[in-house]
């Protein structure tokens, strides 16, 4: 009996032992969360993914816990060059259960053009492309073709470009046009915060230009013609703007509730009727004659909304609230307000 009772008193130890190893390495394990499709379809969370190599004609796909491309490709042993191109880049997060990453292999080339000749590691196969990474300039009308490699001696197992001078020296080319970016105010956003409400795109244009040499050297370049390919488009940014409400601001509150004021409108229509008014009754300005609590000039013009004009302020403000109206409502008044001191 003294027996059994160690034996079950080590395997509780050894029970908790396993356990606490089991648990200590989930909590340390650096897991990247996704959602795997379980047999019967219910979506579970997962720290393991599946990723799909495309790599020279070849396919592989591996479940790894690896958070971005780079991890992935070293996880896998799958080794890129610095001229190699990985899409998408090495440093994306992997964020869903299929992943697929595509490796476009540099290979050695040779480009020529007659007088000088340079070799280059390049992922790319298009002629031109690989012309302008070598630094070459290609002129309009010039024409770059792969050529037979007639000497492995000395060229190895590059790819051989010739350039066909002929003659030209007008070089076309596509260049950025960079977006703008614009701030508008909005009295429905807690003032500070920012919202992106429409995204910016840049822009393209076809420049082409005469090119100028001196002792075989570029000197200058001069626009010939320029087209625009696509238009930039804006960066509309949203900048909050909400205004806080003044103290002792709740029976104002109340007036314009009463007065059919919105609750998504009565934050700028109190703002409104703070800066006009400080919300009274009786405001009378000296200068001009504004009543009231929308400062109408004459006074008298709310007695199209109630006889009770001079002392009701909920009278007031629903004459205030057709008023504004001809600015598009209160957000539109208060900004109006707010860029010229008046409405």
């Amino acid at each position: 009996m003294k027996l059994k009772r160690k034996l079950d008193k080590i395997l509780v130890l050894v029970t908790v032992f396993v356990l606490s190893l089991v648990f200590g390495a989930m909590w340390m394990r650096n897991q990247h969360v996704t959602y795997a499709q379980s047999e019967d379809g219910i979506y579970v969370e997962s720290d393991e993914h599946f990723v799909t190599f495309y790599d020279n004609g070849q396919k592989l796909t591996v479940k790894t816990t690896a958070n971005t491309v780079s991890m992935a490709l070293e996880r896998a042993g799958i080794v890129v060059d610095p001229a190699d191109i990985v899409d998408p880049g090495l440093d994306t997060e992997i964020n869903s259960n299929n992943f697929f990453v595509n490796i476009y292999r540099s290979h050695p080339a040779i480009i020529r053009d007659g007088i000088s000749e340079r070799y280059l590691m390049t992922a790319s196969y298009d002629p031109y492309t690989i012309a302008t990474q070598a630094g070459f300039t290609i002129y309009d009308g010039d024409e770059v073709a792969i050529s037979k490699n007639t000497n492995f001696l000395e060229t190895g197992v590059a790819n051989v470009y010739e350039i066909t001078r002929n003659g030209g020296r007008t070089v076309t080319v596509e260049e950025e046009i960079a977006f703008t970016e614009t701030e508008v105010k909005d009295y429905n956003l807690e003032s500070g915060a920012r919202e992106v409400r429409q995204l910016g795109e840049v822009g393209t244009k076809r420049i082409s230009y005469n090119v100028y040499y001196i002792d075989n050297q570029e000197v200058s370049r001069e626009v010939v013609s320029e087209e625009i390919v696509r238009q930039p488009v804006e960066r509309i940014v949203a900048v909050g703007a909400k205004p806080s409400l003044p103290p002792n601001s709740d029976t104002c509150a109340d007036w314009a509730r009463q007065a059919g004021v919105s609750e998504a409108d009565l934050p700028s229509a109190l703002d409104l009727i703070y800066h006009e008014s400080g919300c009274r009754v009786d405001a009378m300005n000296a200068s001009s004659g504004a009543y009231g609590i929308p400062q109408a000039l004459p006074g008298n013009k709310m007695a199209t909304v109630g006889a009770d004009w001079e002392t009701n302020p909920v009278t007031q403000i629903k004459w205030m609230a057709g008023y504004v109206n001809k600015y598009g409502g209160w957000q539109g008044a208060l900004a109006w307000w707010y860029a010229h001191g008046w409405y």
